[in-house]
Order: structure tokens, then sequence, then C-alpha cells
């Protein structure tokens, strides 16, 4: 199996804080010396020498440009594809003239500077990420690429590790040679660690392209890339910056390595800050919390979901409404993503009818789309759709300033949201509008979703890689409520002392081994019996709930036209 993120806190941006903390207790640190045998890099690029050849495959991870055109006509909106697939990368055309060397560190902060107004969709990338892509297809210039993304991201951009993430999942992956000329141009070691501590950025960086490789990689080549030198370099963060290294998979091969790292013991320690008032040391707190439920198995520790006190929640996010890669909390009212997908949730109760207020803790400044959605709003991650990017639902993005419904953007007049800030989510179904807040302050009402749907709408959000936040759904007192009157989820909800538990995944994993599961049950949910057939391809198998969800058969992919229930197979 593949290696996924080994540092998913690590890459997050608030790794300046710490580090300059740990600066000003520590001194004056000489700089690390420039990296022995390595050469120049940011002022040539290596340009594919076959570029007028026109490239076939799409590469996996979309782009969706913002669009704040409010002015379509409906029709116009309606005649485009829900999906939109962003068109194949392409290189010089046969009439193009060869496009010039470019300075590696500048493409890559033009980057950083347009992915504000880039995420999915069907509009060719820009100029300098097309180009990044094309330097990566030599191992020279993969290598120029990486050594710039640990170079020129700055540690002021909410949105630098998501951009090292994006950049390197659409670039070739790797050869065997390029790695081993990385792991030697880097040369990581504790010693390292420790030297370089006075240039922050280089250590959140390097997390972040480690994290990314790790995802990408299998076999050997992920294997390699855990070497001793770069475990002891990523303990020695933890241990100096107070960053704990977040494995997400572990091969097997490594895992005697990394448990002789006695890492389940640091993370002892930093788990404490799964509550802590400071927002940096609370992403640390969480993700060691959530590493020693479910990674690094610590003997004697009792499992979170044990100990926590659930009594007075009534609400929570729904552990098994929810894509695949997002972290929930043992508490059930906090996640947070480490993957390079968008990753989505609801939460477990559905409202009506009526006036509903949430709340949320803003706990890391990046990328989320926050707000309601019915059952309808589809999550498709790896396509980087989630809340806001369907007609079933509308999202309020603090980052980039916008409010989100129907995959299409508008911006709002709230400043960029900051760690701590209150962001307020009211639904009126009698007046059929949603207002977002920011500290007490409200935006105009939004009413565009009410022509999809008029009930059955849940609190969802939507998160790009290391973002965090915490829900409030009426469990404690709200921070900013609003004037008028409304209802809570938690005074309403009730949930079963079992649905409340949110297991470690290793302790489902063995649940679900234990599971028998009936002949003639859906394929997808292993459910409900299998009684429906889609048309006009045929093909069965699927339960009726399951073939409501789907627009394409999972079999032939061709387009569902139809789906008939199979009365005879109904017991």
């Amino acid at each position: 199996m593949i290696v996924a993120t080994w540092i998913a806190f690590c890459a997050s941006r608030s790794l300046a804080r710490v580090l300059r903390l740990t600066v000003e207790q520590l001194g004056t640190v000489e700089f690390w010396p420039s990296l022995a045998g390595s050469r120049a890099m940011g002022n040539s690029c290596v340009c594919r020498e076959d570029s007028d050849i026109e490239e076939g495959a799409a590469p996996r991870r979309q782009l969706r440009r913002v669009d704040n055109s409010a002015t379509d006509p409906p029709e116009a909106r309606s005649s485009r594809p829900r999906d939109p697939v962003r068109p194949p990368r392409r290189g010089r055309g046969p009439h193009e003239p060869r496009r010039k060397k470019q300075n590696v560190d500048g493409l890559v902060l033009d980057t950083l500077a347009v992915i504000r107004t880039l995420v999915d969709n069907d509009q060719e990338p820009p100029y300098s990420m097309i180009t990044l892509h094309e330097m990566a297809e030599t191992d020279d210039g993969w290598l120029e690429v990486v050594q710039s993304l640990i170079r020129v991201i700055p540690l002021d951009d909410p949105l630098g590790p998501a951009v090292i993430t994006l950049l390197l999942d659409e670039c070739p992956l790797p050869t065997k040679d390029a790695l081993q000329k990385l792991s030697d141009m880097l040369s990581l070691s504790g010693a390292v660690a420790r030297q370089d501590a006075l240039i922050p950025a280089k250590h959140r960086n390097t997390t972040a392209v480690l994290g990314c490789l790790a995802e990408k990689l299998a076999g050997p080549a992920s294997i390699a890339l855990l070497s001793p030198g770069t475990l002891e370099y990523l303990l020695e963060i933890s241990l100096f910056s107070h960053f704990s290294v977040m494995p997400h998979l572990i091969l097997c091969e490594n895992k005697l390595t990394v448990s002789e790292s006695c890492i389940s013991d640091r993370l002892a320690v930093l788990e404490s800050w799964a509550d802590h008032t400071d927002y940096l040391k609370r992403q640390v707190g969480f993700c060691a919390q959530w590493s020693l439920d479910n990674l690094f198995l610590k003997e004697g520790r009792q499992f979170t979901y044990e100990k926590v006190n659930l009594n007075n929640i009534n609400a929570m996010l729904n552990s098994n409404d929810v894509s695949e890669y997002l972290k929930i909390s043992p508490s059930g009212l906090e996640a947070r993503c480490d993957a390079s997908s968008f990753e989505s949730v609801r939460c477990t109760f559905c409202v009506d009818s009526g006036v509903w207020y949430y709340e949320v803790t803003v706990i890391t400044s990046g990328v989320m789309q926050i707000g309601w959605a019915t059952k309808d709003s589809k999550f498709l991650n790896h396509e980087g759709y989630g809340i806001g990017d369907d007609e079933y639902s509308c999202a309020y993005d603090g980052c980039r300033q916008l409010i989100w419904y129907n995959a299409r953007s508008k911006p709002h007049s709230h400043p960029c949201w900051k760690e701590g800030d209150a962001i307020g989510f009211l639904l009126d179904l009698s007046k059929k509008q949603m207002v977002f807040y920011l500290n007490g302050h409200q935006l105009p009402p939004e009413k565009q979703v009410f022509s999809s749907a008029t009930s059955g709408f849940f609190a969802a959000a939507s998160f790009m890689s290391y973002q965090q936040c915490e829900f409030n759904f009426g469990a404690k007192p709200f921070r900013h409520p609003p004037s008028v009157k409304f209802s809570t989820f938690n005074e309403f909800a009730s949930l079963a002392s079992d649905e409340k538990i949110i297991l470690p995944r290793h302790r489902r994993l063995a649940l679900l081994k234990q599971v028998s599961i009936r002949d003639n049950c859906c394929t997808l949910c292993c459910d409900q019996m299998a009684d429906t057939e889609l048309r006009p391809c045929a093909h069965s198998g699927i339960c009726m709930e399951c073939a409501l969800q789907l627009e394409t058969c999972p079999l032939c992919r061709q387009d569902i036209q139809t789906r008939v229930r199979l009365i005879s197979h109904v017991s």
C-alpha cells in the first residue's frame, strides 16, 4: 500500500509561529549551509524537447475557475455540465513558438498568486502551472521545481501548502534516480533540523513536499523516502518545534523503523494540547491525538472515544456521512483534512422547517466551504467538488471571500477569516433564506438554493488540505448569536449512545470484518436488498436508495435514464 502523508500537521502554515517561538528560546543558530554538491537552482528551466506533441491524458485533479459573473441567464447556467472536466494539459502547438525559459521561482510565485481564483473547472490552467508541469517531465526539471517549492513558498500565505500539493500532484511521478538525487540534495537529518531552525519556511515546505510524495508513491520508492535520516529529521522537528509527525498510512516495511523511534511517547505529550486555547497548539494536539488513536497505538493508553464525555451532545458531525479522508474528533464536533483531496461532511441532524443557527470556530485560515446542504448534495472529493458546488448546497468561503452555490461563486464583503474567528450560519426556512455571519457581522441573505431544495437541510462543510475547524450546534453558548429567535440542533436532536461513538479506523475495520453480508444485498451499501435495475444498460445488483444517487452505471459508465425496482426480488 501507499504511504500517505507522514506529517499532516507539519505541512500547515502555522509552523511559522512555533518555530519562531522556539528560535527565541534557543537563541541564534547558524543557517544551514548550502546543500553540498547541489547545483544552482531557480534561474533556468528544463523545457521538454517534444513540446510540439499534443498530450492526450488529462491529469487526475482539476481546476475550477472562480466565476463571479452573476449575470448569466438561467438557461445558460443549466446547460453547463455539473461536473466539468478540465481540458488536457497541452504542450506547444505546431504553429506556436517554443516557450522561453522561465525563472522557476517566479513561476511558482505566479501560481501561488492566481490560485485563489482557480479551483477546479473547465478552464485551462494558468501559463505558470503549465510551464512548471512541462519542466517536471525530466528528472532535472522535476528536481528544480521541487527545490523551488521548498525555497520560495512563503509562510504568511494560508494556501502555500495547498499549492505545493496541487503542483506536485499533477506533475509526473518522479523516477527512482530523481528521488535519490532529491534525498542527496536535502540530506535530511536531526542535525539539519536543529541547524536550520532560523528558516521555518524551509521546514514547513519540506514536510509538505515529503507528505505529497508519500501519498503519491508506492512500493520500494515509498520505503526509500522514509530513510533513517528523514525520520530523524521529522522527529527532531516534532521535538524542538512541538510539531508532531503525522504518518497516515505506513508501509509494513517501515512500521518497525517508525515504532523504534518512540514516536508514540512524543505524541502522548503533545495530545494534551487538543483543547488548547492557542489554535496553533490545538492543531498539534488534534493531530497527535488522532495518530495515537489510529496509527501509533500506545500500550496502556485508553482510546479517546472511551473517555470523552458526550452526555450533553445531541448533534455532531456524521462519521457515516463523510468522504474518505476527513478526520473527525472523538467529540464529533471538530474536523480536519490532511489529504490532497477536497473532503466533506454533513452533520447528524436534518431540518425541514423553522429557523436554525450554528457556529463554527476557525482553527486554520485556509480554504474551507462551510454552510448548508441537503442529502442530494454529492461529495466528489477527488474532483474537488464539495459544499456549494451543486444546486443542493450553499457555502461560505472566508479565505477567498466568496459565497458558493452550484459550483459558481460571488464575492462577499467580509474580510478574510483568521484563526479564532466565529462564523455563524442562520437558516430561515419560513423566509427561504440563509444568512452568514463573521464575528456577528452579517451578510445579505442568500436564496438561490431554494430554487432546488426547500427542506431536508444539514449543516455541512468541505476542507482543502491542512484545514481544521470546530462546530457548535448548541451544546455550549454561542459567541455571536443572532438577534432573531432561532432553534439549535442540540435542543431538538437526539442520538443513542452507540450513535455518538466515533471509532478509530482500525476498530471500525475489525467490526466490518465480523459483519455477515447477505447474498442478495446491494453491492454498494451492503445493507439494503439489491432490488433495482438500471436502464438502458440493464445492470443490477444495487438498491434503489443507492441507484438514486448515481448518474452513471458503476459497471459500464453508461448514463442512467431510468431505475426500475425488480419486485420479484423483494422478499
